[in-house]
């Protein structure tokens, strides 16, 4: 099984240009903030496979949500690990986080998408709204 991010990790894609992606583990979510004013577009990623935490999840996206420095941020939230057998479906996750209640109070705009990062599903999707987000010419 996949471990969890713990710490931080750097990675650069070309969308055609050059964006930096910086992932930061849920653990660190007492020091995202520190990177909230050098981020254009965020995804926020949720596994869709452990019902055990989207309490916490769902917390730590209001968390973020409500952040000044992010109030116009664009936001994706991503529910991963959709190639195990136990996960949960797009339509349960959003009534499990209550997306309703939580676009129609964000200040953002927030995409909701399903994804596998072990088989690739979603992915090209994912590209497309960071293409898209930050302004870039496909």
């Amino acid at each position: 099984a996949p471990v969890p991010q713990v710490g931080t990790n750097l990675t650069d894609l070309r969308l055609p240009r050059r964006v930096t992606v910086r992932e930061l583990g849920g653990c660190m979510g007492p020091i995202w903030h520190s990177y909230y004013s050098e981020c254009s577009a965020l995804l926020f990623v949720v596994d869709a496979s452990n019902p055990t935490q989207v309490s916490s999840s769902c917390i730590q996206l209001l968390s973020v949500l409500s952040a000044a420095p992010l109030a116009s941020v664009p936001v994706l939230v991503l529910f991963n690990k959709i190639d195990l057998p136990c996960y949960m479906s797009l339509v349960e996750m959003k009534s499990l986080f209550r997306m309703q209640d939580i676009v129609s109070c964000a200040t953002q705009p927030i995409t909701m998408l399903e994804t596998s990062a072990r088989d690739g599903t979603g992915l090209a999707d994912v590209l497309q709204w960071l293409r898209t987000a930050l302004k870039d010419p496909c």
